[in-house]
This record gives C-alpha cells, structure tokens and sequence, in this order.
C-alpha cells in the first residue's frame, strides 16, 4: 500500500486515492483507514456471478428501471467509510457511465470470505442499513444452502431470517430470486 493510503482519509480523498491504483487492486475504507481486499476463492466468486445474474435476470424479466452491479462500484456509508459489496442493485435514472459511488442501493449482496466474515455479519450490516436506501442485505456463505436475509420493513425496522429454500421476495423492487439455482 502506498504511503498515502497509511493515515485516515475521507471518503473523497479514498475515491479518488482507490482509481489510481494499480488494476486488479482493490480496497475498502472502514472508519478512514484503507483495507486491502483480499484475491477472491473459486467458490466466492462463482458464487458472487450467480447471485448477480439472477439479480439481473429478475430485474430484466420484471421490467424495472434498475441496474444491478457487481463488485467494483463503491457505496459511501458516511465521511469516512466506503464499502466495495459484491453484488448490488439500485433503482431510478442509469448511472452517468463515469460514476464509480453508489448513493442509492437497494439491494446490497456480501458472499463472506474467511477474511471478512466478522465485518460483513457486524459492521457492514450496521453500515449498509444507515442508508436510507437500502431494503434488503443478503450475506451468501460460499458452498451453503442458505443466505441470511436482513429486510427493512415499512416501519424501518430490520428483520431477519434464515433462507434455505428459494425464492427470495425482494420488495422493494419487487422482484423473486432464487439463489440456489
């Protein structure tokens, strides 16, 4: 990592800091330090693709002014914290092509690792959820017949459970998914 990256940054400064690295670099920002993202196991990334493309799938199939996107777009929880989830989903007018954040997920996907587990069952959970956004946070255990399902429902508040047949009933947007297929 480089010598910038070794105090607190801000968000800002980390998004811009974060597109100069080298390609194939990648990093997060947890309370203004940098992270460094870990190469990715076969079974997290095969795992990562078909969470996206049923997202997307279900996306095209219900015809829903969304877009789905795997892992590369940065969410900005607050000042000082900026996620990297591997799938996400987000509703309303496309992206500017040249837009690297994400303010306005709906549907944020973690598939844990053994190097972040802890942060994507407690922090990130915590973090996601801050945004006004986001209804649905899906954690995806590789090699698992089940995915925990956090849910903000109408009254806010967020429920959970336990996921082991499909499909999924993500409102809003309003569309069914099956993760296991």
């Amino acid at each position: 990592m480089s010598e910038a990256a070794r105090g607190p940054m801000t968000a800002d400064a980390f998004i811009v800091w974060a597109m100069e690295r080298p390609k194939g670099e990648r990093y997060e920002l947890n309370a203004g330090e940098v992270v460094a993202m870990a190469p990715e196991r076969a079974g997290h990334a095969r795992a990562k693709g078909r969470i996206y493309r049923r997202l997307a799938a279900a996306v095209e199939a219900a015809g829903l002014p969304c877009e789905v996107f795997p892992d590369g777009m940065a969410v900005a929880i607050d000042a000082d914290t900026v996620y990297e989830p591997d799938v996400l989903l987000r509703c309303g007018a496309p992206l500017d092509p040249d837009a690297v954040t994400v303010t306005d997920p709906v549907v944020v996907v973690e598939v844990l690792s053994p190097s972040t587990r802890g942060v994507d069952v407690g922090e990130k959970l915590v973090g996601y959820f801050r945004l006004a956004s986001v209804r649905h946070y899906l954690i995806v255990r590789p090699g698992s017949p089940v995915v925990i399902h956090h849910a903000r429902g109408a009254n806010g508040e967020i429920a959970t459970r336990l996921v082991h047949e499909a499909p999924i009933r993500l409102d809003p947007p309003g569309i069914e998914i099956d993760p296991f297929a």
